[in-house]
């Protein structure tokens, strides 16, 4: 009588499991992927070894003038000379430490919209859209609680566009979302209002929105009427960006199925009931990538107030590259530039998926 005696469980290979299992199943699979990947290897090679000696191992990072520079590397010199000018413009160096507050208010109320279960997020997100503009505007503005005020032509740098990107942004949702509503409108008038405006607006580039609004407007107001320059721009701004959004939001309603519509009819709801509490918190889940999408579009085209005169961060830039002080810094300063758009366009999309996250049901339409 034979006994069978079992083998003990033995652990998989080496080569499957860890690091190595990872490398060989994802990079390494076959001959063709392998081959794919040794030659991307090879471009990231020529190209990161040299930009990474340019912008971090040869660079210069401190020094008082472009004498401190050499020429194999970055001049980050010039940023550290001239970051003050590059984040508050002409803002007077008394009363910077305000826009700093503000910055501080900033980081406050829109850091913990990225950690979950963070406690009260739902209250500095609701600040965040709210008080946050008003105490923001009170404090760089000035004129009130004894504060210096500073007129808007003075304002530049990373705070002008941020200031242009916050208002357009918080401004052109709610517009938009009443467009859309309009647009899907019984009623014939209301209906067709709405679609004369938004291909009206839809159908003029932003630059020439900018432009009209600078130039154009102040011939059409009465004696004595007159609109800041900045402000004209935030208006020009936000109308143009809200008929992008009322499109999109008019592709979440459309994507709610009729089915929706009529149990919201069944209940007895009203309109902006049905809207408010069924309809809408749907419509915007399903367009939240392209709520998004128009948020950050909407932030990198601030720039585009230069042509106004208006002098957000790129401008600030290249008014400084132009310094017969600093010679061959072009690159460092659009590189800073495209850094600081990196990071705020970065930081909306990261948080537009963990929204995402957060709300998906599971439910497909």
């Amino acid at each position: 009588m034979s006994h069978h005696v079992a083998s003990p469980d033995l652990p998989p290979p080496v080569s499957d499991t860890g690091v190595f299992g990872w490398i060989r199943q994802n990079l390494f699979p076959n001959w063709i992927n392998g081959l794919l990947t040794l030659v991307v290897l090879y471009l990231l090679f020529k190209t990161l070894v040299p930009a990474l000696n340019w912008a971090i191992f040869d660079a210069q990072f401190f020094g008082d003038s472009a004498s401190a520079c050499s020429d194999q590397g970055a001049c980050w010199v010039f940023v550290q000379q001239r970051i003050g000018f590059f984040i508050y413009g002409f803002y007077p160096d008394v009363a910077r430490w305000r826009i700093n507050i503000c910055y501080v208010m900033m980081a406050i109320v829109l850091v913990p919209q990225f950690i979950t279960g963070f406690p009260g997020r739902k209250w500095l997100g609701l600040f965040a859209l709210t008080g946050f503009p008003v105490v923001a505007y009170i404090l760089i503005a000035g004129g009130w609680f004894g504060l210096m005020p500073v007129p808007s032509a003075r304002w530049g740098g990373l705070t002008l566009t941020l200031v242009l990107s916050y208002g357009g942004i918080i401004s052109s949702l709610p517009i938009g979302i009443v467009l859309a509503l309009g647009r899907r409108s019984s009623m014939p008038i209301i209906r067709g209002l709405c679609v004369v405006f938004i291909e009206v607006w839809r159908a003029v580039p932003l630059i020439t929105v900018l432009f009209m609004a600078s130039v154009m407007l102040p011939l059409f107001l009465p004696e004595g009427v007159s609109f800041e320059k900045l402000l004209r721009a935030l208006i020009g701004i936000t109308l143009f960006w809200s008929v992008y959004m009322a499109e999109v939001v008019r592709g979440g309603l459309q994507a709610i199925p009729k089915g929706q519509y009529e149990a919201a009819d069944a209940l007895g709801l009203g309109y902006w009931r049905k809207m408010g509490l069924i309809i809408l918190p749907q419509a915007l889940k399903l367009v939240i990538p392209g709520v998004v999408n128009t948020f950050i579009s909407l932030f990198k085209d601030t720039t585009l107030v230069l042509i106004i005169g208006l002098f957000d961060v790129l401008g600030t830039v290249q008014a400084t590259i132009i310094d017969p002080a600093w010679q061959n810094v072009a690159t460092e300063g659009y590189v800073f530039v495209a850094f600081c758009f990196w990071v705020f366009c970065f930081g909306m999309s990261r948080y537009s998926q963990n929204l995402e996250r957060k709300l998906d049901t599971g439910h497909r339409i």
